[in-house]
């Protein structure tokens, strides 16, 4: 690995293990085993590395599991493919616990500072179109606008269901419930 990679490998250890508030500069870069100053080189920022590493945490430890789902669930039709997915998420949520806590966190503190919600709009960006090009590989019978408007909800339902499910997992729905809820919105 190069000292970029080192870096984000060392921030995502110290920000789980720490979390965001807590993970200093000095400690990122010890863990790292790189100089104080490849930070600024590689990422700017302290606060621009922890943003890429809980990006890069929650695309895999996430995205990488919703894309498996979808792919599982090309021979259901699509509504049951839907509840299939949201079915698993509280599993998903569970084995990324601390990751979704130190993104929430990061979220409020990117959000209170000065223009970082740009770089965290591209961030969101990037994830949704991830969810895009998986479920247009696995559904190639939907059209753009399909795909785009059920990758854009399916993003939404996982953000706000992983909040709900860090302040109590009996409150997120199952995904049979939000598929019922999504039939009886379409008149089916």
């Amino acid at each position: 690995m190069g000292n970029r990679e080192d870096l984000l490998a060392g921030a995502r250890k110290v920000i789980l293990e720490r979390g965001v508030a807590k993970a200093t500069a000095r400690d990122i870069a010890a863990e790292a085993g790189v100089s104080l100053a490849a930070i600024g080189y590689h990422f700017g920022s302290k606060e621009q590395l922890i943003t890429e590493a809980l990006t890069e945490s929650l695309g895999s430890g996430i995205g990488d599991r919703m894309e498996a789902v979808i792919r599982e669930t090309t021979a259901l039709p699509l509504l049951e493919g839907f509840a299939a997915l949201f079915n698993r998420m509280p599993g998903v949520f569970a084995d990324n616990r601390e990751a979704l806590l130190a993104s929430l966190e990061n979220t409020v503190r990117v959000l209170r500072g000065p223009g970082g919600a740009h770089d965290l709009a591209a961030a969101t960006n990037e994830a949704g179109r991830g969810i895009a090009e998986h479920l247009r590989a696995a559904r190639p019978e939907l059209d753009d606008a399909q795909v785009e408007a059920i990758a854009k909800l399916d993003f939404a339902l996982t953000q706000s269901l992983g909040i709900l499910w860090l302040v109590d997992p009996e409150l997120v729905p199952t995904g049979d419930e939000l598929a019922l809820a999504v039939a009886a919105i379409a008149g089916e």
